[in-house]
């Protein structure tokens, strides 16, 4: 008798239920969840932080695996910051037995629109240990000049 009820799907075992299994239920398996197509849904949901500082607005995107020949950063005239990339399938060989097949491939794009006090030509990017970091500088905020007047009288 299976200790899993059956509102977990028709999954019956003849064995006792292993919390620890790491041949885990997906609910969700056969569940059409989204209607991306399979070539941009890989890192759909890349993951990007962006902080603004005095200086320049910083965006951190965790990109790991990929080189930097992989990733593209493009920004357009109307101030949008565009990151994509895409990670191809390892080439398959035809002797291999593969048990899990869990790493994304695929295209990934982040669109992001800047805020006006930006200098969108001095943009910078690096990668290191598989996170992109792009830096867009701010434009300096002049103070205004305040001139101290003497009152008469």
């Amino acid at each position: 008798m299976s200790l899993i009820p059956s509102f977990f799907g028709n999954r019956r075992s003849n064995s006792v239920f292993d919390p620890f299994s790491l041949d885990l239920w997906d609910p969700l398996k056969d569940f059409p969840v989204s209607t991306r197509s399979p070539e941009t849904s890989a890192f759909v949901d890349a993951r990007i932080d962006w902080r603004e500082t005095p200086e320049a607005h910083v965006f951190k995107a965790d990109v790991p695996g990929l080189k930097k020949e992989e990733v593209k950063v493009e920004v357009e005239d109307d101030r949008v910051l565009q990151i994509s990339g895409e990670r191809n399938l390892e080439k398959e060989d035809k002797n291999d037995t593969w048990h899990r097949l869990e790493r994304s491939s695929g295209k990934f794009m982040r669109r992001f629109r800047l805020p006006e006090n930006v200098k969108m030509d001095q943009v910078k990017a690096s990668m290191e240990n598989g996170v992109l970091t792009v830096t867009v500088p701010k434009m300096e905020v002049k103070k205004p000049d305040v001139k101290a007047i003497d009152i008469s009288g």
